[in-house]
């Protein structure tokens, strides 16, 4: 019964999750059907200003061409099991400091900056991304297990500290032997 209700729960999440990515063009074009030359887009929830953008049909398209990729790299990322998933993470931190902008549009410059930021996200996340591959490659190509390289060495220690142990028990019992 409870793995029932564990499969039906996953099938109405993926099925919420398919609708939503099916959506996803109707969300990203709904720009085209906003009034222009408008200063405030009233939706049910929210409502979107200009922004100091020259309209708010305009504010709205920066935010649907930043948002949606964004949303959908989200969900390909949570979604994946691929060991290169963290690699996504590059394009999400670049959506992300570009809707940053596009939200705090006060200078004018819109997708100029972010590059030194996306640059330095880049040099955390490649190296994971390699090591990760290099971990990958060492056990299914070469046949490298790590942790029974580990546990051998940690045998060859206990060996190495019992002969060590040996040899003092023997050095006790050569000076016990001279001494009688």
């Amino acid at each position: 019964m409870n793995d029932k209700k564990k499969i039906s729960k996953r099938l109405i999440i993926e099925g919420m999750i398919s609708l939503f990515i099916a959506l996803t063009p109707i969300l990203f074009y709904s720009y085209k059907y906003t009034p222009e030359d408008t200063d405030v887009l009233n939706f049910y929830l929210f409502e979107i200003s200009a922004n100091d953008f020259p309209d708010a049909k305009t504010a709205y398209w920066y935010y649907l061409i930043k948002f949606v990729p964004l949303v959908l790299l989200i969900i390909w990322f949570i979604t994946a099991k691929q060991w290169w998933y963290h690699a996504i993470l590059i394009p999400i931190s670049m959506y992300s400091f570009q809707l940053y902008t596009v939200i705090a549009y006060e200078t004018g410059n819109v997708d100029e900056n972010e590059i030194f930021y996306i640059i330095a996200v880049t040099m955390v996340i490649v190296p994971i991304v390699y090591f990760i591959r290099i971990k990958l490659v060492d056990k299914h190509i070469h046949g490298i297990d790590l942790k029974a390289m580990d546990e051998e060495l940690q045998i060859l220690k206990a060996k190495e500290e019992l002969r060590k142990e040996r040899e003092k028990l023997e050095q006790r019992k050569e000076t016990l032997s001279k001494k009688l």
